[in-house]
């Protein structure tokens, strides 16, 4: 399965750390072609320059795609620096508005959906012209188990919405696309240590909620989080494979269906 990624093109969102940087590194070492997209241009750059220093290609595309305009120019870029999209992975989220569902505003919610949701829905659309007419494509979507148990937590009603949204789609489209060569699948990392998880230790608790900050302070206290490079390892074993419409937990050895990853 490791060659099955040589020479293809790869798009990457929120490319610059955690979980979608190593997402990225591990599909060009496999050989692919990476377009880096994210909003900070000097993290992108950096892996970027990762990248080619191991001879690999990548593209950098600093925008913020829960602009839908924005959305469109990522895939444009990449199709005249790399080669139309062949892979595409949705791991660009934001955690925010935490705290009691009163205080939420509705600028917070629409920020929210345009990227954890609108975003991938509007770029798997983008790219499926050329999936299609190539009668190839893979496209994975980063959840979260918060998807499975939206009360463990309380504080989060909007992410908890959106990775319930983003599952509902990745299903609906993996029907939709059966038999095409595309494969659609969902992704629940699992506790890992990146800059999402060190935010929300940072936030006031009077803010957030104590019970939602206690949470994430005990569990990075006690070494339970996993390295973003092992969680991103676990979606790229998977990823070659022809299930689609699962929803790929990391604990999981293999998909929930029993599959060969």
């Amino acid at each position: 399965m490791a060659g099955v990624f040589e020479g293809r093109v790869a798009l990457v969102t929120g490319a610059g750390r955690g979980i979608g940087r190593e997402v990225a590194l591990g599909l060009a070492a496999r050989g692919a072609r990476v377009a880096l997209v994210a909003r900070t241009e000097s993290e992108i750059v950096e892996v970027s320059h990762e990248i080619h220093r191991s001879g690999g290609s990548a593209s950098v595309i600093a925008t913020d795609i829960g602009q839908p305009d924005n959305a469109r120019l990522a895939i444009e870029v990449t199709a005249r620096d790399l080669g139309s999209v062949e892979i595409l992975i949705n791991n660009a989220a934001v955690v925010a508005p935490l705290g009691p569902t009163q205080s939420i505003t509705a600028a917070d919610v629409q920020t929210a959906l345009a990227v954890n949701v609108a975003a991938v829905v509007i770029l798997s659309s983008l790219v499926l012209p050329g999936m299609l007419k190539a009668k190839w494509g893979r496209i994975a979507n980063v959840s979260s188990g918060i998807a499975e148990h939206p009360a463990a937590m309380i504080g989060g009603t909007v992410y908890a919405a959106s990775k319930a949204a983003l599952e509902a789609h990745t299903i609906n489209l993996a029907a939709e696309l059966e038999g095409t060569g595309i494969t659609v699948n969902a992704y629940r990392p699992g506790a890992v240590d990146t800059a999402m998880q060190a935010w929300i230790r940072d936030q006031p608790p009077e803010l957030i909620g104590h019970a939602l900050q206690d949470r994430f302070v005990a569990s990075h206290a006690a070494g339970e989080l996993l390295t973003p490079h092992e969680s991103a390892a676990r979606m790229l074993e998977r990823l070659p494979g022809l299930q689609s419409g699962q929803i790929w937990n990391v604990q999981d050895a293999r998909p929930l269906d029993g599959s060969e990853p």
